[in-house]
């Protein structure tokens, strides 16, 4: 007779070199045996993951609210902002990447590490914000969506909004990771279209170079917040657990199911990780480069100054640069919105999942994991819920940017004194070269947010 609990197998495996091994989740035997069964034979480590990974994230983080953030900016400053984007680009390689390699190295999202090292309070209050930030921007990306589908589709706001609403939540329910990995990726060609608008637009050689050489810089509040608001927009919280859960997900995906194939990595993997992500992020500012680009050439230019719904911004394009800018600048927010929703949405149950210690994943059917897709239709819906409360759409979306530019300091500082942990990354810890980007970046995020809030207490 056997006395305590049983062991499986896989316990008794020593683990790869690194961290050392978290807690296991509780589970039903009958489900996980099922599950097993099923799964490939874990693919070895030196073959790489697929590739457009950063890519999806980059289009993410262009979401409409993003879109909205920018073309504000361009609309209120002209080209004198557009030295933002390089600014922004390495600074969003650094937030990514380091996500990125945290997934890698534990196996896990970001919100298990947190629990497994940082004490509840801090986790529950990391992940309110979080969640509370993703949905408002979820709720502002679906009003975002249907303000822009209004332009091609004689049909009722509300009913555009519901139908997005159920056509993200369809995605996610039904679709397996892999498929949903699959349509990102085409949709994110989407944001080409803000390519071809801007040089529609006619912009200025001279004051084009000039904005982007040469940072212009007010001392008032307006300045400052539209500012934190693209910052923010660039370096939105939900890239740090979309990038983390991503690989996890890739993991399971070539066959890694069990936390002990999936933990550690190599330098060719993590190479790979940082062209892939580096691709990514340079296509997310060019796209911003370019929204700040085509509204400062034409919005700017006719005095243009204010825009107050996402329709607008595009209707505005059109005496000045023609309908087709105006279609472009329209299939760019719809694409892109369908991306940037369920990352949302789904990174906050994800977030949720892992602070409760819930079984979640795109990989699981709905059944084996209720409380992850109950979390996602209860985001979901609420976001859906903001557009039938009367706000303003762009002013939303400017806010929702602003939110995440104030909450995002904190969790880069726990993503770095993460990732230069021995105790979770093993021999993986940052280099030289990364911590300095990395706190640099931090600097960066932590110094905007006290501008604005020094600007809101004067």
């Amino acid at each position: 007779m056997a006395i305590g609990p049983s062991i499986r197998r896989d316990e008794l495996r020593p683990p790869p070199p690194g961290p050392v091994p978290v807690e296991r989740r509780k589970h039903d035997p009958a489900s996980e045996a099922r599950y097993q069964a099923h799964a490939p034979k874990p693919v070895p480590k030196d073959v790489f993951r697929s590739i457009g990974l950063g890519l999806i994230t980059g289009a993410a983080d262009d979401d409409p609210s993003a879109i909205g953030t920018y073309a504000t900016a361009g609309a209120k400053f002209g080209p004198a902002l557009l030295w933002l984007a390089p600014v922004a680009l390495p600074m969003m390689f650094a937030v990514v990447y380091l996500s990125s390699k945290l997934g890698q190295v534990t196996g896990q999202g970001l919100f298990a590490i947190i629990r497994q090292h940082y004490p509840r309070w801090l986790l529950l209050t990391i992940l309110g914000a979080v969640v509370v930030g993703n949905t408002i921007e979820a709720g502002a990306d679906i009003g975002g969506m249907a303000a822009a589908l209004r332009l091609v589709l004689p049909i009722p706001a509300a009913v555009i909004v519901v139908i997005i609403t159920a056509a993200v939540l369809a995605l996610q329910i039904w679709g397996s990771y892999t498929m949903i990995r699959n349509i990102f990726r085409w949709l994110a060609m989407a944001l080409l279209a803000y390519l071809g608008s801007a040089f529609l637009a006619h912009p200025g050689l001279i004051s084009t170079l000039k904005g982007t050489l040469i940072p212009t810089i007010q001392w008032n509040r307006e300045f400052a917040e539209i500012v934190v608001a693209v910052i923010g927009s660039s370096l939105s919280a939900y890239l740090y657990t979309w990038q983390s859960n991503q690989e996890v997900e890739e993991d399971i995906s070539m066959g890694r199911r069990r936390l002990v194939d999936r933990m550690g990595t190599t330098k060719e993997e993590l190479n790979h990780s940082a062209h892939d992500i580096g691709f990514g992020m340079f296509f997310s500012s060019l796209v911003m480069y370019f929204i700040i680009l085509s509204t400062g050439a034409t919005l700017f230019r006719a005095g243009k100054f204010d825009i107050s719904t996402a329709a607008e911004a595009a209707q505005a394009l059109r005496p000045l640069a023609g309908k087709f800018a105006e279609l472009l600048f329209t299939i760019g927010v719809i694409g892109v919105g369908f991306i940037a929703v369920p990352v949302m949405t789904a990174g906050a149950a994800y977030d949720f999942c892992q602070t409760f210690r819930l079984r979640h994943g795109l990989h699981t059917p709905a059944r084996l994991s209720r409380a992850f897709y109950a979390a996602i239709v209860i985001i979901t819906a609420i976001a859906m819920g903001m557009n039938f409360l009367g706000l303003n759409p762009m002013k939303t979306l400017v806010w929702a940017g602003i939110v995440q530019g104030l909450s995002t300091p904190f969790l880069m500082l726990l993503l770095m004194r993460m990732t230069n942990n021995r105790k979770i990354m093993g021999r993986w810890v940052n280099t030289t070269a990364l911590n300095i980007l990395g706190w640099l970046t931090t600097a960066a995020i932590f110094a905007a947010a006290i501008c604005v809030i020094v600007f809101w207490l004067k």
